[in-house]
């Protein structure tokens, strides 16, 4: 049995935020001739061992969802002399195989931003100009939102701006407030963290999001009123408040990482 087995086995299922080392970070790992080398020269935030930075871009990138080359920006491929070859097969994203999934399934892709709460949180004026960027067919410069020229889009549809990293029941006043009805939200542990399970966690985040859109609906103020429109929905639905129980201690205290 791998030792990544055996932590799960050896913990078991329980509800919130997991270190990704107990899965992800094998320090007696032995390497085999079919491996493939990927390198990353990481820098953890202040107080994240290197361990827990390691074992987080193994998870994130075995699934793809590494956040650009900002989160790479450590990596000096001069330094750690990987041949050539290997960075020119990287030529942006498989547009053809998007558009092709989008063709057979009817799903719309959208753009990845970091939310403005959570484990990504990124400045929200800045978020709001990419938002504005991403759906609007013409946006005015403005650098003091990440806008350095006047964008004229012509007939070029919009794209949904997406939400993700470490969000959860608490954080959707803000991001109902923020990026508003035409927008992907990606709850991955918010949903899966739920104590009842996935199919609860949900319900608990739909539920969140319709209290928070028919209050925003009336003219309540998401951003002062939020948790108590959140509190008022726990009322009626089991689902949501377990998951508030869940998350209510959960912060995630790093930098901002997009900064202008």
């Amino acid at each position: 049995m791998s030792p990544q087995t055996e932590t799960k086995a050896g913990v078991g299922f329980k509800a919130g935020v997991k270190d990704y080392r107990l899965n992800y970070y094998t320090p007696d790992y032995e390497t085999k001739d079919t491996d493939i080398l990927a390198a990353f020269r990481m820098t953890p935030q202040p107080g994240v061992p290197a361990e827990e930075a390691g074992a987080a871009v193994a998870a994130e990138s075995s699934t793809g969802n590494v956040f650009g080359f900002k989160a790479l920006r450590a990596l000096r491929l001069e330094d750690l002399r990987i041949p050539p070859a290997y960075t020119k097969t990287f030529q942006g994203p498989p547009h053809e195989a998007i558009f092709k999934s989008q063709a057979e399934t009817g799903e719309i892709k959208g753009h990845y931003l970091n939310a403005t709460a959570g484990k990504l949180e990124g400045d929200r004026n800045v978020t709001l100009g990419f938002v504005d960027l991403l759906r609007d067919d013409y946006i005015e410069k403005d650098r003091s939102r990440g806008i350095y020229f006047t964008q004229d889009w012509v007939s070029l549809p919009g794209v949904f701006p997406v939400a993700s990293g470490g969000i959860h029941v608490w954080h959707m006043p803000a991001l109902t407030e923020i990026f508003g009805d035409d927008s992907v939200l990606q709850f991955g542990g918010g949903t899966l963290g739920h104590p009842w399970g996935n199919a609860p966690g949900a319900v608990a985040n739909r539920v969140s999001l319709e209290a928070c859109v028919q209050a925003r609906n009336e003219g309540r103020d998401l951003a002062r009123e939020g948790n108590e429109i959140i509190r008022e929905a726990c009322k009626w639905s089991p689902e949501l408040s377990a998951a508030c129980e869940v998350w209510k201690e959960i912060k995630f205290e790093f930098d901002i990482i997009d900064t202008l």
